[in-house]
């Protein structure tokens, strides 16, 4: 009888544990997306019309990319609908060619119509080739357009990469609870 409480008390320890370890990864995650946003903002203050026109977007701020013939990237983010949290977003790429290095960027994508929101919560949006990231830079997003209902931008770290590769972004969405 000591024995199953014993081991009862040590299963509801390691449930709060796990419980609290996800709740502050989220905290963190989340402290990391506004930092990024603001980052972005800092970096380009045009982008706040993206923000102000758009039906939603998905904030990466910590894409890990790596390669060496054969690469890929990961990251985690978040998703927001009309400035308001709706869920988190994991960014995973694959690439082969011309390739080496790593780097850590941050990527910020902006949804222009309910539609392409939409794709990417039922995870039919991936992101390829004809789609192109613009690098934040100041004045940059005066002249960025929307390409397939999307504008994607995206902000280097640290790193250093060189590649001429063929890849894409694949991203899965996970609505909050």
């Amino acid at each position: 009888m000591k024995q199953a409480i014993r081991n009862a008390v040590l299963a509801a320890l390691l449930v709060m544990a796990a419980t609290l370890t996800q709740v502050a990864r989220a905290q963190d995650l989340k402290a990391e997306a506004e930092q990024a946003i603001s980052t972005f903002k800092a970096k380009d203050p045009t982008l706040q019309t993206f923000f102000d026109s758009s039906v939603g977007y998905a904030v990466f701020p910590n894409v890990t990319k790596g390669g060496l013939i054969v690469g890929g990237a990961h990251g985690d983010g978040l998703v927001f609908e009309r400035g308001r949290v709706i869920g988190k977003a994991t960014l995973t790429q694959a690439s082969i060619g011309a390739q080496a290095g790593g780097t850590t960027y941050s990527e910020l994508i902006f949804f222009q119509t309910p539609d392409a929101l939409q794709a990417f919560k039922e995870g039919k949006f991936q992101m390829s080739a004809d789609v192109t990231a613009v690098a934040a830079a100041e004045g940059v997003a005066k002249t960025a357009r929307y390409q397939e209902g999307v504008a994607v931008f995206t902000l280097p770290k640290k790193g250093l990469m060189a590649q001429a590769s063929v890849g894409g972004q694949k991203f899965r969405f996970q609505p909050l609870q």
